[in-house]
């Protein structure tokens, strides 16, 4: 049975450094200080979340119809999957507001009306 391995110390939190290296098939080990690749301190969820927008070729409205989430919601899940790679994401107040009333709207927590006025407020 294969172990998914985990990147963060389940005590401390702290990145963890793996120390062996086996070959089921000649047997051979090698020791020293192996360090994980960035994507390994995505959660499953980001993980998965990163499977689709490669599947699906960073388009938008394909990823919100198969994951069935907002615009907004996808934005939201890419920009923390950059932030968690240690890219930088670049997003201004303005572009973050215009995120927050479109998940309002998608969620019915507010009118159309409301949110197109709410917009262009914004401009």
């Amino acid at each position: 049975m294969k172990k998914e391995v985990i990147s963060k110390c389940p005590v401390c939190g702290h990145d963890l450094a793996i120390t062996r290296l086996n070959c089921h098939n000649c047997e051979i080990e090698i020791s020293g200080n192996f360090y994980l690749h960035k994507f390994h301190a995505l959660t499953r969820e980001q993980m998965e979340f990163v499977l689709t927008f490669l599947k699906n070729q960073g388009s938008i409205k394909a990823i919100e119809k198969e994951m069935n989430i907002s615009y907004p919601t996808v934005k939201k899940m890419l920009n923390e999957v950059l932030l968690a790679l240690g890219l930088d994401v670049e997003e201004d107040r303005g572009s973050q507001q215009r995120n927050e009333i479109l998940e309002k709207l998608a969620r019915k927590e507010i009118s159309f009306e409301e949110a197109n006025a709410l917009l262009k407020a914004l401009k």
